[in-house]
């Protein structure tokens, strides 16, 4: 049974995720996006890759009447059933998985199934929420733990990870995926330099440098690329 805010009538969608993306390269022609939203994620690949086919999947139905005029197909589907039947047979240069992994029950397994559908030297790109960033330390520390309708306490989240952990349990069944890049974007609080000394340039920079330096307590995402490299590639 679909969970809260995920069933066939809701719709979610931002901005697409540009640092994942980012982590794309080379010639990239033929992507799935799974549990693709509304084809945010698609609008950025079209613009950096015009020749690209993009495909989804997402269990709302009017989420995939949005993406579908975004990218090449879309279709609604359980990921957690499986791969559906049109892409068994088909691969691809890249897999997004964008903040879909801590909806489900069983993310690894989801993360196995569907990486094998990557050609040798595809990537697989994750994105998920750190739960120990200093924000969520802060709440705690004052004693508050409320669900909400969005952000990393969303009252849809099943599976929650930190920069330490994410890797280690996403990959632990994905057989011919080596992790290749792990890094975060986040902030640094620092909300009275923000606005009364430094410039963007500068606090974006403090951000950049604290990210670096301390991922598990400054980092809000947690991005993952890994690459598919078959046993008979590494013998």
């Amino acid at each position: 049974m679909p969970l809260p805010g995920t069933g066939a009538d809701h719709v979610y969608t931002n901005n697409g995720n540009a640092p994942l993306i980012d982590l794309l390269d080379g010639d990239v022609r033929q992507v799935l996006d799974v549990g693709c939203g509304a084809g945010d994620n698609a609008v950025l690949l079209r613009a950096r890759f015009p020749d690209c086919q993009i495909h989804g999947l997402t269990l709302s139905a009017a989420e995939s009447a949005i993406a579908a005029s975004r990218m090449n197909s879309c279709t609604v589907w359980d990921i957690e059933s499986g791969i559906p039947d049109a892409f068994r047979f088909r691969t691809f240069d890249a897999i997004l998985f964008s903040h879909v992994l801590e909806h489900l029950h069983n993310p690894d397994l989801v993360l196995a199934d569907f990486s094998r559908l990557l050609k040798r030297g595809g990537s697989a790109l994750v994105a998920v929420p750190n739960v120990v960033t200093w924000s969520m330390r802060w709440r705690i520390l004052r004693g508050e733990f409320q669900y909400q309708s969005e952000g990393i306490l969303d009252s849809t989240h099943l599976r929650f990870f930190t920069y330490h952990t994410a890797d280690r349990y996403l990959l632990r069944r994905c057989e011919g995926l080596r992790l290749v890049a792990k890094h975060v974007t986040g902030t640094v609080p620092q909300w009275w330099l923000r606005r009364h000394i430094l410039p963007a340039s500068g606090s974006q920079l403090v951000d950049r440098l604290g990210c670096r330096l301390w991922p598990n307590l400054f980092g809000d995402q947690i991005l993952l690329k890994a690459v598919y490299t078959p046993a008979s590639d590494s013998a």
